[in-house]
């Protein structure tokens, strides 16, 4: 009988995880043919490995873009909004919100170099980075100097997901305190479609009249919107 035994079986090969060595791959395909061709769930996988260290963020990753529309999207949003999503807590979506703050100040960066008017692409994609994405609707002043350089790019208001109140006096008031000679108005259209409502053209022409006896000079409004920007000096409405 002791003939036949031949010992403990051996121990069962450890199954390894379907991601297992997923990470490695990744960051190697990232080195070697650069991160510009890498879809965008393949991007923010990337930035997830920094701040989750293990485990599959491929999911989460995914997950994120699903519910904000796009890695626009995704860095736009608020820390609650992106706190709803399962698997982020508040320290993964504050290294989002970094990530955001940081594109947001290489675009200003940008467009402050050199004179605001003369530089529409810059300024175009730099408006598209800080608002195109937010939940609601939000009215910011974009100060010049007589260079027509920026001075500053102000917060004015922030409304509901249609409205934002405008007040030009509170406009002018800041321009005043800034020494500012002109103004582009920016807002944003949590729809997604830019195109200017009667009331966007109305509450422009106010401000308008507010800053000519004042001569402050009013170079645009841009309307932002996922869908693209529209500018009022282009469509004729200033």
């Amino acid at each position: 009988m002791s003939a036949l035994w031949a010992g403990p079986s051996p121990p069962l090969p450890k199954v390894q995880p379907h991601y297992h060595g997923h990470r490695e791959r990744l960051r190697t395909r990232a080195l070697d043919g650069g991160t510009a061709a890498l879809p965008d769930y393949e991007l923010l996988e990337l930035f997830l490995f920094r701040a989750i260290p293990r485990g599959d963020v491929k999911p989460l990753a995914k997950a994120l873009l699903t519910r904000f529309g796009s890695l626009g999207g995704v860095l736009g949003a608020t820390i609650p909004e992106l706190v709803t999503v399962k698997g982020i807590g508040e320290s993964v979506a504050l290294d989002l919100k970094l990530l955001h703050e940081a594109s947001l100040r290489t675009g200003r960066e940008a467009v402050s170099k050199r004179p605001v008017i003369t530089s529409s692409a810059q300024l175009a994609a730099y408006v598209k980075t800080a608002i195109a994405h937010a939940p609601r609707e939000q009215f910011r002043v974009m100060f010049l100097d007589k260079k027509n350089q920026l001075i500053a790019d102000e917060v004015m208001n922030h409304g509901t997901v249609d409205h934002a109140p405008v007040y030009p006096r509170e406009v002018m008031r800041r321009a005043l305190e800034l020494s500012a000679s002109a103004l582009i108005l920016v807002h944003n259209h949590p729809s997604g479609d830019p195109t200017p409502s009667q009331a966007d053209v109305a509450m422009t022409r106010e401000i308008i009249e507010a800053g000519r006896s004042l001569r402050i000079v009013i170079h645009d409004h841009l309307v932002v919107g996922r869908d693209g920007t529209a500018s009022f000096k282009a469509l004729g409405l200033m």
